[in-house]
């Protein structure tokens, strides 16, 4: 019974933790242009300061905003605020944008 009832919570969480949308690359870029480009530049592919995220995988974009904005990745104070601002659609838009960069 237990291992049931932990199999439909892990199910649950995974199914609310999705999108309820697709990612829009091209609003993405639109989003990477006004708040990105200053730290990670134009291409995304970062300097001394500020890494690349050019060609990052969906998963891990999303993944490293998510820890910027609950605070377990501190690296950086201007990019925990800046993670902090993003909405999920606009996290998934940007991991769409940044995703199609080589």
């Amino acid at each position: 019974m237990n291992r049931i009832s932990l199999s439909l919570a892990l199910c649950a969480c995974a199914m609310f933790s999705m999108p309820a949308h697709s990612a829009d690359a091209a609003a993405g870029k639109k989003l990477a242009e006004d708040s990105c480009v200053d730290c990670h530049g134009e291409d995304g592919k970062g300097d001394d300061s500020s890494p690349g995220i050019t060609g990052m995988s969906v998963g891990e974009f999303s993944k490293a905003i998510a820890e910027f904005q609950s605070g377990t990745r501190t690296k950086s104070a201007k990019m925990t605020k800046e993670a902090k601002k993003l909405s999920v659609a606009e996290v998934a838009n940007l991991a769409a944008y940044y995703a199609t960069l080589k």
